[in-house]
């Protein structure tokens, strides 16, 4: 089967929110790209996980026109739906209940499980999945990787009962090789101060990265905050220091061994792009990956995830479509160099 491409319409969510582009229009490019589909029914599907029958009619009529593969639905358990508590186990449960039941009718295999899903409510829903033919797959993402308590009480569960229906989807962001440089312009021009841009910097130079080296910002440091070493809080003038500091968090540079136990549970992949360039993306060494997987004999998608949109510079519009074009093109071209590779060393 090998590696094959889709995109997640999280990629095109400016140009859908701001009418450039309506569902329609996003079909018609994925069958340009010959690439299947990655959706999110919460951002695009009105009234989701109970959308009218029209909306479903339209939705059949754009997968018979075009004929992509829905391959994977991105769902949210909102669990602070309401602001003065969180959903209980039996409200979360039943939500996952209709989204799988949604997932069913739309003809997607996978559902993305957001990483702070709530691990008790996997397997009162797993006879759900079972009866619905739908893998319920938590999202690895950086900031909250293997080691991530949240992550490892799934991952935990999905060795426990070694069920089809339950794996993970990685997000490539827990391969970043450089911090985002769309990310750094960004925040320079909110007043950054440049040496606490260059101090996250050489942390990826030196192998590692933020949540490694000086901390998880977003989870210690208890009531007063992330304690940061002592040379990086020197540096911190500003609010927007210390969020570029925290933000730097949700990037990790983890060594692709880090797969090689969860492989046989891993249904698919978001490739995250946060800038493409004439030689690749900027961050993430997508040859490295595919390489990898290559080798693996893995068998799944690589899903087209554009993140790069939320750091548009003050004046400049977002242009999702052209990066998700070069990654597509990127991804196209090394999946036939190392599926040929492969085919090679097995004459």
């Amino acid at each position: 089967m090998g590696i094959k491409r889709s995109v997640s319409m999280y990629s095109l969510q400016d140009e859908y929110v701001r009418g450039k582009m309506n569902l329609e229009a996003m079909f018609k490019e994925l069958k340009s790209l010959g690439a299947d589909l990655e959706f999110i029914t919460d951002q695009m599907m009105h009234n989701s996980p109970f959308p009218r029958e029209e909306t479903l009619q339209e939705w059949d009529r754009l997968i018979e026109k075009y004929q992509v593969k829905p391959m994977c639905n991105d769902i949210f358990i909102n669990t602070t739906l309401y602001k003065n508590r969180v959903l209980t186990d039996w409200e979360a449960t039943d939500l996952l209940i209709h989204e799988i039941k949604l997932a069913n009718r739309l003809g997607f295999p996978v559902v993305r499980l957001v990483s702070e899903t709530p691990a008790e409510i996997i397997e009162p829903a797993l006879k759900y999945a079972e009866k619905y033919n739908v893998v319920l797959a938590l999202e690895i993402h950086a900031g909250m990787s293997f080691d991530n308590p949240k992550t490892k009480a799934f991952t935990d569960i999905m060795f426990r009962l070694n069920s089809k229906y339950l794996g993970l989807v990685v997000d490539t962001g827990i391969f970043c090789r450089r911090h985002p440089r769309v990310s750094k312009n960004y925040f320079l021009e909110l007043g950054l101060n440049p040496e606490v841009a260059e101090y996250i910097d050489n942390i990826f130079a030196k192998g590692t990265d933020p949540i490694r080296y000086i901390g998880d910002g977003f989870y210690t440091g208890g009531e007063h905050g992330p304690k940061y070493p002592k040379d990086l809080v020197k540096l911190l003038k500003s609010h927007v220091d210390r969020e570029y500091c925290l933000f730097s968090c949700g990037y990790e540079n983890s060594d692709l061994s880090i797969l090689d136990k969860y492989l046989p549970y891993i249904v698919h992949f978001h490739g995250k792009i946060y800038e493409m360039t004439e030689a690749g993306e900027y961050s993430i060494d997508f040859e490295e990956i595919i390489a990898y997987l290559s080798k693996k004999n893995w068998s799944g998608y690589i899903s087209t995830e554009y993140e790069g949109n939320r750091f548009a510079l003050q004046g400049q519009d977002v242009d999702a479509l052209s990066h998700v074009r070069r990654h597509q093109k990127l991804l196209k071209d090394l999946i036939e160099k190392y599926e040929n590779k492969a085919g090679e060393n097995n004459v």
